[in-house]
């Protein structure tokens, strides 16, 4: 398929264990003259905007990023039966859990985003892109499994520990939905201006080559959003370890530039991502969904949101909202 939509004829294809998308799954190739490629392989929904956005961002000249490459007919992925085909330049290196940024990353990540975020998009693109609708769908998940855990009755040890966690915790995570929906309302009735966002672009979505340079990876969620979208992660928990809110945020906005900042919209995207977070664990442990050591894993991270300095404090904190 390699040699057939690409011309690459491929010397070495190896299976990466990376992602918990379950359908996609990614390989190194090495092509016989020894360069190496990143590759998709992607089954049921695709959203051609996952690729169409970086290359187009590429394509204006802003770096930090690895956009798609073509096949032979000039097209961003491949059709092979039931399966999309994407490749992708191979970036050798770590997330930014594992390799903290630099200050001199992230101030050039506050540049990068910056130039996102005044892109112009041509139209039939800007078009095709998702825009913010503040959609309750993660908070009415994470209410359900809130209600259903006083009656849990699970085979399951890991759904059993997730029981006891929510209602332990039920006064936070009710507030914390209730925040967000209040906010969410708040938000639709102002109709705030929207720009291309990244949406997901926590630690784990910016790769650390072996020079020290990052890449943003993972353009699934991009969106037409409010600026604050993208904005929540720097200072927010979710970027690794090594600096404080204040640190993180006086970095990224010393390349960002000045600009103002709706407080509702900051707060909203970090309350609804950790509602998320709760939503979306909850449903992979409650429905036993991978092994045993995938909902574990689920469940540590559902359960750091509730650390001391971690996301929900950090949340608190930043809230300069007065009206909730």
């Amino acid at each position: 398929w390699l040699q057939d939509e690409y011309g690459l004829r491929v010397d070495d294809l190896s299976f990466l264990p990376l992602g918990a998308d379950e359908a996609s799954a990614v390989y190194r190739a090495v092509a016989k003259d020894k360069t190496p490629y990143f590759v998709k392989l992607r089954q049921g929904l695709f959203d051609e905007v996952s690729v169409l956005v970086p290359r187009y961002l590429s394509d204006q000249g802003i770096g930090h990023l690895v956009p798609p490459l073509p096949t032979m007919s000039r097209q961003l992925w491949a059709n092979l039966d039931a399966f999309k085909l994407i490749v992708y330049p191979l970036v050798e290196g770590r997330d930014a859990y594992e390799v903290p940024l630099s200050d001199d990353n992230w101030r050039r990540l506050g540049r990068a985003l910056k130039r996102i975020h005044t892109v112009e998009l041509p139209p039939a693109l800007a078009s095709r892109l998702p825009q913010e609708t503040y959609p309750s769908r993660w908070r009415h998940m994470a209410r359900t499994f809130l209600e259903s855990a006083e009656g849990g009755v699970h085979d399951d040890s890991t759904a059993r520990e997730l029981d006891v966690f929510l209602l332990a915790e039920q006064q936070v995570v009710a507030e914390l939905i209730g925040r967000a929906e209040r906010l969410a309302a708040a938000l639709r009735a102002q109709s705030p201006g929207l720009v291309l966002c990244h949406a997901d672009l926590h630690a784990g979505n910016i790769l650390i080559d072996g020079s020290g340079d990052f890449y943003i990876v993972d353009w699934d969620d991009a969106i037409l959003a409010p600026k604050e979208r993208d904005l929540m992660y720097a200072g927010g928990g979710l970027m690794g370890a090594g600096r404080t809110p204040q640190a993180e945020e006086a970095l990224f906005y010393e390349g960002y530039g000045q600009t103002q900042i709706d407080a509702g919209a900051l707060a909203y995207y970090r309350y609804e991502r950790i509602v998320q977070d709760i939503a979306v664990f909850s449903e992979q442990i409650f429905g036993e969904s991978g092994g045993s050591a995938d909902r574990e894993q689920a469940l540590r991270y559902l359960m750091s949101n509730f650390l001391p300095d971690s996301t929900i404090e950090i949340a608190y904190r930043s809230d300069k909202t007065l009206w909730v």
